[in-house]
């Protein structure tokens, strides 16, 4: 009982430090700009620390529940257990609702304390002081959820009993090593966009609505956007090794929910360019900043509220209510902050003609939001249809396939067109010029498919586009370091061609696994070979094996595939809940994938077992595709050679009193060298110029 009372006092102690140190932090810097106090303000980014610092042990005190089997707990009466291993005890933490909302919470803490840290000598600047407001204000909200409806530190039942009542985190979340990385990279994603969607409420409330607010969140809208896609790879990854099913994307609700504000942010990284060339698109580029932030609320509502079924789900949860309830506050503030601000807002360019990059990355948000929309309005129409007519419906893939693959060509288009692209305008021989050998790449990846058996319209269209799009890409990229060598590789251009490379790789094996897979179900019978698919299967034996807390009991298939290996299916028990999941065993390769799974009836010693093979083409490539996006996006951070440091035109000069509009600080404003064309040749056409 002792180790009991002292994890859950710590670790109540510090929630209630988390979020007082919020509340105090917020208020700290309201007064310290009402008051033009430099004194309080600088002192604010101590509060961001104390409320790390309290995340931290909140966290740490869990972790130690979890270790030493505080049963008193009652989250750890819900997923803690003796047989669980290690690393899985870990991962438990984030298995259920209540420790989700704690790592949430440290996350978002992290980031707060990161971004006080970041700014710290310019904690007397009103923009950051408001951007630590916002920061305050969501680090205060998850604290009180920590505290009050998701309390992770709740009292257990007094009649549970530990020798018999163990159950341990959801047997899908204790039989792969990703759910040790899934959820955090997810988290750092979602909640990393709370960085730059607090600037964008910053720049509205002080009425500095410049370019200075992007160059400081640029880095930050990136990193998060490469943790979330990441997260998202992650998740279609660990739904390949673990449900049986051989597929990695369903579009399940929850998987929905993590898209959403990864396609509002995509379109915005890329949106955001051209507000810092040409001034054009300020309303859209916070509309879509604040979308995004605002649907990871609304994702995090639809996984913890109980309003939909899924694997990935937490369940029904008490803070539905709360989290519904903070979407529509986001909404409403910043829709209000925009309009306030509407006339300072209006963009002081056009654009040209469609035919430039302007024009294609104008095109591309259009596409991306109603790709957004699509799949928005098919995760929530089931909801609206329950609640106002009292029944149950489901928008299954075909609706989500027939709707977005139209999109998804048309997006593989213009990343094909859109890097050659000069701003304001092109002519049509620019682009016949520039277009020539990413269109050859284009016809000979046709060419390649057709002569390797690929048929069908929609993938041989996908195909030819992927390779369109990566002729462009890789022209761009040998364009670059002719010029300047390795470097050419960084910044925000090279780097960006790389990330369209990724996505390009992503896009081909998604429409090639799709269009392709075949799948069989053959019966086995030890000492017969069974051929089939190019392939051949022979059951060696059937197995029963125990984990060493004998917690886990797993039936296995061990089929010698063609000739070379023997792969291992299995049906594992978990016998503390009494409930039986399948175990894929899959042998990855290149070209393709040789995907088994175990079907019941098999018995231990016996000489029959019934398997599921499927064949899948250029899975691999999803997870290369995935590296090459990361290695692109940490290049696209840095500038480039012709780039410098960018000078914030919004920010106060030292000693300076505090600028609380675009007018106050223009005799302060420095011309930002990333944000215009450097060198006559980029000044002409636009290639080289330092952007995605």
């Amino acid at each position: 009982m002792i180790a009991a009372s002292v994890n859950s006092a710590f670790g109540r102690a510090g929630l209630l430090v988390m979020l007082a140190a919020s509340v105090i932090g917020a208020l700290t810097i309201l007064l310290g700009i009402w008051q033009n106090d430099r004194k309080l303000l600088r002192s604010a980014p101590r509060y961001a620390w104390l409320a790390l610092a309290g995340s931290v042990l909140a966290v740490i005190m869990m972790q130690r529940a979890l270790i030493t089997r505080d049963f008193s707990i009652a989250y750890i009466q819900q997923v803690g257990a003796d047989a669980t291993p290690v690393l899985y005890n870990i991962a438990a933490m984030w298995s259920a609702l209540e420790g989700s909302i704690l790592l949430w919470g440290l996350t978002l803490a992290g980031f707060t304390g990161a971004v006080a840290w970041r700014f710290r000598k310019r904690s007397d600047d009103a923009l950051v002081g408001w951007a630590l407001i916002v920061m305050f204000v969501v680090t205060g909200f998850f604290a009180l959820l920590s505290f009050g409806p998701a309390d992770a530190f709740a009292n257990g039942s007094p009649d549970f009993n530990p020798l018999l009542d163990q159950r341990g985190p959801n047997p899908l979340l204790q039989n792969h090593i990703l759910v040790l990385f899934h959820p955090p990279i997810l988290y750092l994603g979602y909640v990393g966009f709370t960085v730059p969607f607090a600037f964008a409420i910053a720049a509205l409330v002080t009425g500095r609505l410049g370019e200075g607010w992007l160059a400081e969140t640029r880095r930050w809208a990136l990193f998060s956007w490469a943790f979330l896609s990441i997260g998202i790879l992650l998740g279609g990854w660990w739904s390949y090794e673990v449900l049986g099913w051989s597929g990695v994307w369903a579009w399940d609700p929850v998987e929905n929910a993590s898209l959403l504000p990864w396609l509002t942010g995509t379109a915005y990284i890329h949106s955001v360019l051209v507000q810092e060339r040409r001034g054009m698109l300020r309303v859209w580029n916070l509309s879509l900043l604040i979308s995004t932030f605002a649907l990871t609320i609304l994702g995090t509502f639809l996984t913890r509220s109980g309003v939909i079924n899924s694997v990935h789900a937490f369940g029904d949860g008490p803070v539905g209510s709360w989290l519904l309830g903070a979407f529509i506050v986001i909404a409403i503030v910043s829709l209000g902050l925009i309009f306030w601000r509407g006339d300072r807002l209006r963009s002081p360019g056009t654009i040209d003609s469609p035919l430039s990059r302007e024009g294609a990355f104008l095109a591309n948000n259009v596409l991306f939001t109603v790709f957004a929309f699509i799949v928005l309005l098919g995760t929530v129409f089931p909801l609206l249809v329950e609640a106002l007519q009292d029944r149950r419906t489901v928008v299954g893939a075909p609706y989500f396939d027939r709707l977005t693959m139209p999109i998804g060509i048309v997006m593989l288009f213009l990343m094909s067109i859109a890097p050659v692209l000069p701003w304001r305008k092109a002519s049509t021989e620019l682009l016949s010029t520039r277009l020539f050998w990413p269109a050859w790449c284009g016809v000979g990846a046709i060419v390649f498919s057709v002569l390797v058996g690929a048929d069908g319209w929609a993938p041989l269209v996908a195909f030819g586009l992927g390779g369109f799009a990566a002729g462009a890409a890789l022209r761009q990229i040998v364009l670059a370091t002719r010029r300047q060598g390795w470097r050419g590789f960084v910044g925000r251009a090279n780097g960006g061609m790389i990330v369209h490379l990724g996505v390009i790789m992503i896009a081909v094996a998604l429409a090639s696994s799709n269009s392709f897979t075949h799948s069989a179900t053959l019966e086995l019978r030890t000492g017969e070979v069974v051929e089939w698919g190019g392939h051949t299967f022979q059951l060696e034996s059937n197995t029963i094996e125990l984990n060493d807390a004998e917690s886990e009991r797993a039936l296995k298939a061990n089929v010698l595939l063609d000739g070379e290996q023997v792969y291992s299916p299995a049906l594992t028990t978990y016998l503390n809940i009494g409930q039986t999941i399948g175990t894929p065993s899959v042998r990855t390769g290149l070209a393709k994938d040789v995907y088994l799974t175990l079907e019941p009836g098999a018995e231990p010693g016996g000489n029959i077992a019934t398997i599921r093979v499927f064949v899948k083409p250029m899975i691999l490539w999803l997870w290369i595709g995935g590296l090459v996006m990361a290695i692109g996006t940490l290049l696209a951070a840095f500038p480039g050679k012709r780039q410098r440091k960018a000078v914030d035109p919004t920010s106060a000069p030292a000693g300076g009193p505090l600028p609380r509009s675009d007018a106050e600080v223009r005799a302060h404003e420095v011309v930002d060298p990333d944000l215009v064309e450097v060198g006559p040749r980029s000044t002409r056409t636009g290639e080289g110029s330092g952007d995605l």
